[in-house]
């Protein structure tokens, strides 16, 4: 009987019983195939837009190519500044006009001059803090009135260290006799923004404003800067007599977006003198 019956069940599987009919009222599980070569994909539209990630990826290359672009026009920028510069330096210094146009002065920029005349102490402004060699110091800025048609000019002195502030600490670096002057003529300063306003009222100065120097002393708005002869013992005494400190006349390496950066305002060329009785 159970023999019969497992018999029946396989028949009935198969679509077929022994009697050999066709079962009726039977239904049989129907399987559906399709090949995905059959049907092409559906295209899935998203309406959201790219996020932020993808849009920073776009840009990483983008940015990467035009700082690199920058870069090397730059450094051509900066190579022919400096050989610019160096062919003036090796000029000899020439006179110093009596009257000076300073739209002229771009085209001078780096130019040994020489001038004559006294220095104006009672005038003298003092810029700072700046640093030299670690120690902590002012520029001292002073007119040079030059006399006989010569207009007044700005002279950057060079450096002093800040316990020789007080004029009475230094008397041997204000001559009063008649000086010659020899350094380099420069475009004026460009301020950052970084840089605190200057407070001439209280005889604060953060900043060589040559415009607004030139406007206090009733100068022209001319800008000198005295050179001398790298020297490290006379560096050392200067700094102990409170006579400024300056660097040699040459064109530094730099790395920043104004040509007065290769300078550094702590280490200005100086350079004052007697004028000799033959002059």
């Amino acid at each position: 009987m159970g023999y019969s019956l497992h018999y029946l069940r396989l028949s009935v599987l198969r679509g077929r019983v022994k009697t050999g009919r066709s079962p009726r009222n039977i239904t049989y599980p129907q399987f559906h195939f399709s090949s995905i070569v059959d049907n092409s994909p559906d295209i899935v539209r998203s309406s959201k837009g790219h996020g932020p990630g993808i849009i920073i990826l776009a840009l990483i290359p983008i940015t990467a190519f035009a700082l690199g672009t920058w870069q090397v026009f730059r450094l051509g920028w900066k190579t022919e500044l400096i050989a610019k510069f160096e062919d003036r330096l090796i000029k000899p210094p020439l006179p110093l006009p009596p009257r000076i146009d300073p739209d002229a002065i771009k085209d001078f920029d780096y130019r040994k001059v020489y001038a004559a005349g006294r220095l104006r102490h009672d005038q003298e402004m003092l810029i700072g803090p700046r640093v030299h060699d670690g120690n902590d110091g002012y520029l001292v800025v002073t007119p040079l009135e030059r006399g006989d048609g010569g207009s007044t000019v700005l002279v950057n002195r060079g450096w002093i260290p800040r316990s020789k502030k007080a004029k009475a600490d230094r008397e041997e670096g204000l001559p009063t006799s008649r000086v010659i002057v020899e350094g380099l003529l420069r475009e004026p300063w460009k301020k950052n923004l970084f840089t605190p306003a200057n407070r001439p009222e209280s005889g604060q100065f953060y900043f060589p404003d040559v415009q607004q120097m030139a406007e206090l002393t009733g100068s022209d708005a001319v800008w000198i800067e005295e050179t001398m002869n790298p020297d490290l013992l006379q560096a050392y005494d200067r700094e102990a007599k409170g006579i400024p400190i300056g660097r040699p006349a040459e064109v530094r390496a730099f790395g920043g977006h104004d040509h007065h950066a290769m300078d550094g305002p702590q280490e200005i060329p100086v350079r004052g003198y007697p004028e000799s009785p033959a002059q």
